[in-house]
């Protein structure tokens, strides 16, 4: 029998209306255009403001539309992952909600949170399943509402995060496909980047109210530093391990954290910039959402055949990289 790859079949995003720019956060915050294009590579960021309205909200707009690129029916879709850190409650999970509202009957669905790598440790997940036989179509979300969680009046985070959502459809295949991950964790890490109030070890108080511990928190400079290292030793490891150079690479899709890390990472590995993804001047960092949100936007540029490496780093630590062969022109 021939081995059965998982290979993304289409991809999708959903962004909210609102658009904030760099010149209205220099109403808000102590800083200006110049400054934050400078450093982070950020022009606007998309945000979620209607009143009533979820993380589950955007995935769902993003599987719907999803499903009907693909010609997919409802069901079809076997499983459904969300990879997120602003789901829309504790509990139930965002997944449950997002089949819910899509119609997703035959479906199961659950969270996964791994920071801004959540998206790729869903993919390889999913992959899984797919190339074991067990199921046969898997949509992977990847999704985040940042604005839920910033504190406005921080402009080390409030400059950074956006709101955003994509979405990809996993099939399987005898060709192309999902071909190598490396997925690494540092729980140390959770000192440099967290939010360190909300869940059991700090519950929501009038007291985490007043000290704001329930919005993001972030060292800039150490979390610059081992994000640079972890995406490019990720990468390097999924290359060497297929005996693969950067030549072989048409496309490498990196976490949309910040323009310098990301230059810093190409730089390392000989990529040209030309053959890196890039879209956050649009977006800012949409945590989860960022990779599938670059397919989304690079995908008239795809050809099937590409090898393309895509790279995140998160909080917690979480980082890695996943190679894969692109399985359809657009």
């Amino acid at each position: 029998m021939p081995t059965i790859k998982a290979i993304i079949k289409g991809v999708q995003g959903a962004l909210p209306d609102y658009v904030l720019t760099n010149q209205e956060l220099e109403t808000m915050v102590d800083t200006n255009d110049e400054w934050i294009t400078t450093r982070t590579g950020i022009k606007e960021r998309r945000i979620l403001k209607e009143e009533g309205k979820a993380a589950s909200d955007l995935a769902a707009e993003a599987v719907e539309k999803l499903l009907e690129k693909t010609g997919t029916s409802k069901e079809e879709v076997e499983m459904l992952i969300v990879a997120s850190v602003t789901g829309d409650h504790t509990f139930p999970d965002t997944a449950n909600i997002t089949c819910d509202k899509v119609g997703l009957s035959n479906a199961f669905g659950f969270d996964l949170l791994a920071a801004c790598s959540g998206f790729l440790f869903a993919l390889t997940t999913g992959a899984q399943y797919i190339e074991s036989g067990r199921l046969k179509k898997v949509v992977v979300v990847g999704v985040d509402i940042m604005s839920s969680i910033l504190d406005y009046t921080d402009r080390a985070t409030c400059i950074i995060f956006g709101d955003g959502c994509g979405a990809v459809l996993l099939e399987g295949s005898t060709e192309n496909g999902l071909i190598d991950s490396v997925l690494k964790g540092d729980g140390s890490g959770r000192n440099f980047l967290r939010r360190e109030a909300g869940g059991s070890f700090k519950p929501i108080s009038q007291e985490v109210i007043d000290d704001r511990s329930h919005y993001v928190y972030q060292e800039g400079r150490t979390v610059f530093k081992h994000a640079v290292k972890g995406m490019s030793t990720a990468i390097q490891e999924v290359l060497d391990r297929n005996n693969l150079t950067a030549d072989d690479i048409a496309w490498v899709v990196p976490h949309q954290a910040n323009i310098r890390i990301i230059q810093s990472v190409a730089s390392q590995l000989n990529f040209p910039m030309e053959k890196v993804m890039v879209n956050i001047e649009k977006y800012g960092n949409t945590t989860a959402g960022t990779l599938p949100l670059c397919l989304w936007d690079y995908e008239k540029q795809l050809k099937k055949g590409d090898k393309i490496v895509l790279t995140a780093f998160g909080g917690g630590f979480t980082w890695g990289a996943t190679l894969l062969e692109w399985a359809y022109d657009s």
